[in-house]
Parts: C-alpha cells; structure tokens; sequence
C-alpha cells in the first residue's frame, strides 16, 4: 500500500513538472538592436533586464525593461530612456503571442523546429503584430532554447518613436539615424 501511493505522488508530481510553464532565463537570454547613424555607422545594443512564460496551454509573453538599455555608453542610454523611449511614460515592452501548444510538447530533446509566430507588440502606447521567424531547440527535458531565425526589423513609426529619434540625433548632432531597426533575439527557457 506504501509503495502505491508513493508511485501514485510520483506520478502526479511528474505530471506537475510536464505541464509546468517555461519562464525565460535572464542571465542566457538577450534581446539586441542596431542602430544607424550617420547612413553607415552600426551600433549594437542591447537590453538587460527581459523576462518571460510560455504557459503549457502556448500563451507567450515577453515583457523587456526599457531603462535597462545597454548601448556601452552610459550618457546614451540616459538618452535613449528619456529622449526616445520616454520610460517615465512607458517603461516596458510588451510581447503576447500564441503558439500551438503540440509543436513544444511533440518537440524532443535534441530536435530543433522552424516556424513563424506572429506576435503582438505593445511599446510606446501603440500596439502592432509582427511576424516571428523563429529557430527553437529542446536541449533538454526542462530546457529550450528560441532564436529568431532572421532579424525583426522595427520601424519607428509605427511606434510612434520618430520625434525621439529626432531628438536623439538632434542632441548629439548627427546627420541621420536610422528609422528601420534590425532585432534580434536569443532565449533560453527553462521548466
């Protein structure tokens, strides 16, 4: 009888530990960007602080810290904070998306999958789905990794980040930063 409901806990335990959310892992994630300025001069940057689930029913939210900038410089990330992305106003990035909950559960450990996940973004008061093209990888039973798979290129316009970038280029005197925006990401999640 002791040895029943001990396999009976066990059962559910492991059952628990299946359906569990994947929450992404800060410290072996990144979320980067480049910038242009001067038509030829890339910068890569990137943000420090990103956290995120993917729930076992394939509900995905990423939130990213918008005053955890990382550009090297430590002036232009004041910059950026409160010139472009005004952080005070609008400290966060929101991303939601859907994914079918069997590619993840079917996937096995050492496989990889490609597909695209549209997703809807939400920064600086406006919302817009952009479509993910994505390269995730089980590395094991509790641990995956998701890749985009070609960079998302983010155009400020349509976030209304424009009179930012003005200022931006304004404030360090420079003839031109670009409005298209190639991001990228790597996430590792973990059960």
């Amino acid at each position: 009888m002791k040895l029943w409901l001990s396999l009976m806990v066990l059962g559910l335990l492991s059952n628990q530990a299946l359906a569990s959310d994947w929450k992404v892992n800060n410290s072996q994630s990144t979320v980067s960007f480049i910038s242009i300025k001067k038509a030829d001069v890339g910068e890569v940057h990137r943000f420090k602080q990103i956290e995120g689930v993917l729930s076992d029913s394939g509900g995905f939210s990423l939130t990213i810290d918008l005053s955890s900038v990382d550009t090297g410089i430590s002036v232009r990330d004041d910059r950026m904070q409160g010139l472009l992305f005004e952080v005070a106003q609008f400290p966060k990035l929101q991303l939601t998306a859907n994914i079918n909950p069997k590619l993840i559960s079917d996937l096995k450990v050492g496989e990889t999958l490609t597909t695209q996940v549209d997703a809807k973004v939400a920064l600086h008061g406006e919302q817009q789905v952009l479509p993910f093209n994505v390269v995730v990888a089980k590395l094991s039973a509790t641990k995956m990794l998701v890749t985009s798979l070609m960079p998302v290129v983010v155009h400020a316009g349509d976030f209304n980040l424009v009179s930012g970038v003005e200022k931006l280029r304004d404030i360090a005197g420079l003839t031109s930063i670009s409005l298209a925006v190639p991001v990228s990401f790597v996430l590792t999640l973990s059960q």
